[in-house]
């Protein structure tokens, strides 16, 4: 293959840090964006625990706050050795880096399969379930051709494209990012598909925990996982507002490359696409298409390497101190159910980015505060 692996760098987590990872992405109302801010401004997620339910209140919580309790996070450490899957914590150096650089990047990755399917460039290829028999060979044949190439394919394990795709790439490496949890998969009909990917070259991925069935609100999550893995994202047959819609919206959000193959305008399964290229997706009709326009992108060296892990124990962090009422309402007054970017509020408020993120982390924790893609937030409202 002529794309070589990426240099694996990174800290491994201990035990006892995975388990309080764990902990603290189960616990209420701690998503990806707020459990970074947490381990930036406590430095490690033990004492973030400890914070917790003092934060909450801060944001004007009504009820208790429910933190992951450590027999939980062993029961789930467990229950993943059992099915032969470990985590991932995005500091460590299996953890795709592509997916570590978007915002609100999964702390903690679910994986079973073979884990040097994270070290290469992916290509992403998703589209149609009920995919036609023209549109399903395109999609197998752009899969084999990348990963001929050095490319691992990524796609999310539905009917149609997605089946497609895995089962074309599945000598050279594939991913499939799950809705559910790794022990959920769905459709039922890819089981076989799934065991075959996870003992061979393929890996599969979720950030879920284990026994999660999936709901319709977990498919988006999966395509933005799905887009975040890749350089770039192919789309092979997609109706309008449909799922590969989204993870082309992703990729686009991301700085990844969409690619889009273009179909009749008499089929309802093209009308996306064509879409897509209207609004500068780029024209695909080969898989030289593909595998050209991702070669500048492959380099070894093409995303940094972030600084994800927590502190030793021998190099303490100072603690800042927390926001005061004042500064607390000068964040909370400006917002309301508009999105707006952090950024903005920081140039707004005048005050020092770390108070703004911990009290949108106080907000957060309370069920006061919405996170938007593009770092975008606003206050909840009442349902």
């Amino acid at each position: 293959m002529p794309l070589g692996g990426a240099r694996r760098t990174g800290t491994a987590l201990s035990e006892r840090q995975k388990i309080a990872w764990l902990r603290l992405i189960r616990s209420d109302n701690v998503g990806p964006a707020t459990f970074r801010d947490l381990i930036s401004h406590f430095g490690n997620a033990e004492a973030a625990l400890e914070a917790l339910p003092e934060l909450s209140r801060r944001g004007g919580a009504d009820r208790s706050f429910r933190i992951a309790t450590v027999d939980e996070a062993e029961r789930e450490l467990e229950a993943a050795h059992r099915f032969g899957a470990v985590f991932v914590g995005i500091g460590e150096p299996d953890y795709p880096d592509a997916l570590r650089q978007i915002d609100g990047a999964p702390p903690l990755l679910a994986t079973k399969g073979n884990l040097n399917a994270t070290a290469r460039p992916s290509l992403g290829i998703v589209g149609s379930r009920n995919a036609s028999v023209s549109g399903a060979k395109f999609a197998a044949m752009i899969a084999r051709d990348a990963g001929a190439a050095g490319y691992v394919i990524t796609s999310g394990l539905a009917r149609g494209i997605d089946t497609a795709a895995h089962r074309a790439s599945l000598r050279t490496g594939t991913i499939a990012v799950l809705a559910g949890g790794l022990d959920r998969p769905y459709p039922p009909e890819n089981l076989g598909l799934l065991q075959e990917i996870v003992s061979g070259e393929g890996l599969a991925v979720s950030e879920m925990p284990f026994g999660w069935e999936p709901r319709a609100r977990d498919f988006p999550r999966r395509n933005r996982l799905v887009a975040g893995i890749s350089l770039g994202v192919a789309i092979v047959e997609a109706a309008n507002r449909s799922g590969s819609l989204i993870t082309a919206r992703y990729a686009a959000d991301f700085g990844r490359l969409v690619f889009a193959v273009p179909g009749s305008p008499l089929d309802p399964r093209c009308h996306g696409t064509n879409d897509l290229l209207k609004q500068g997706a780029t024209v695909t009709t080969s898989s030289a298409d593909v595998i050209e326009a991702l070669a500048p992108l492959s380099r070894d060296d093409l995303f940094s390497r972030l600084e994800a892990n927590e502190p030793s124990a021998e190099e303490p962090r100072p603690m800042p101190m927390p926001p005061d009422d004042t500064d607390r309402s000068r964040v909370v007054e400006p917002l309301g159910p508009t999105p707006v970017a952090i950024d903005d509020l920081i140039r707004y408020t005048g005050l020092a980015a770390p108070q703004i993120h911990m009290v949108l982390v106080e907000l957060d924790l309370a069920g006061q505060l919405c996170r938007h893609g593009g770092n975008l937030v606003s206050l909840a409202t009442a349902e």
